[in-house]
């Protein structure tokens, strides 16, 4: 059973207040930033989070958790809304096509796996993902019908410059092509249910990995989880920063 991270402010401020749900995946647990985690991979530092934090909230919940796909997040966080919450934000659908294992084959093997790899995802993109987030988003939409949905996406993995000890150009182009391909299924289904997209991908321009300046995690053996997620700059100035120029 999973078990929340749950912040409530004081009861004097309850009236202008909102409550605030997050849901998702491993980019809104946290995973890639520092500090400790829950077994779900949450963290104080995850842009849910951060917002909280900055806002004035009558209690927040963050229920997303690693590995979790949207047919996870129907049966397991959704529990969590209610007739009464305010604000909802969501990051799901990059596991639900194999994203991160098709990463790390392209981190391991040479060029063609990679390539396969990236094809299959693309693949499960056009056939599964559009009806995976049509149930999520109404499940969602059915919870917690008086809430503000906002969805956020994902960023692109790279940049396609000089990358000394990197990743083949090849691998790296078919990796942001993916990204690409799942942002605009993504934005198109909660468009389709009527919700709020935000498109972090312009936000991480200049800071992806190969960058002087990245705002997202290299290649660690030791923790391959965190591999390529954002680190706390990415989740501070990358997803937070384009989730507040929706909410104020």
């Amino acid at each position: 059973m999973l078990v929340p991270l749950v912040v409530a402010s004081p009861a004097s401020a309850a009236s202008q207040a909102v409550d605030y749900v997050a849901l998702g995946d491993s980019y809104a647990a946290g995973t890639g930033s520092s500090g400790s985690a829950d077994s779900c991979g949450r963290r104080d530092t995850s842009y849910p989070a951060r917002w909280a934090a900055a806002h004035d909230v009558a209690s927040y919940r963050l229920v997303a958790c690693a590995a979790h796909t949207a047919e996870d997040l129907v049966t397991e966080q959704i529990p969590a809304l209610g007739a009464g919450t305010d604000l909802v934000t969501v990051t799901v659908g990059g596991n639900d096509i194999g994203f991160i294992n098709a990463v790390i084959t392209c981190v391991l093997l040479g060029d063609d796996s990679c390539l396969a790899a990236m094809a299959d995802a693309a693949s499960k993109i056009d056939t599964e993902l559009a009806g995976r987030l049509d149930r999520a988003y109404a499940a969602i939409r059915a919870a917690a019908p008086g809430a503000r949905v906002i969805v956020l996406g994902y960023p692109r993995l790279f940049e396609l410059g000089s990358c000394p000890g990197g990743l083949s150009l090849a691998k790296r182009v078919a990796m942001n092509d993916v990204a690409d391909r799942l942002d605009a299924a993504v934005a198109a289904r909660a468009a389709a249910a009527g919700l709020v997209y935000a498109d972090v991908r312009d936000a991480f321009d200049g800071h992806r990995v190969c960058s002087s300046d990245p705002w997202l995690n290299r290649v660690n053996l030791f923790a391959l989880t965190s591999t390529y997620h954002p680190n706390d700059t990415g989740y501070a100035r990358g997803y937070l920063a384009e989730l507040a120029k929706i909410t104020g």
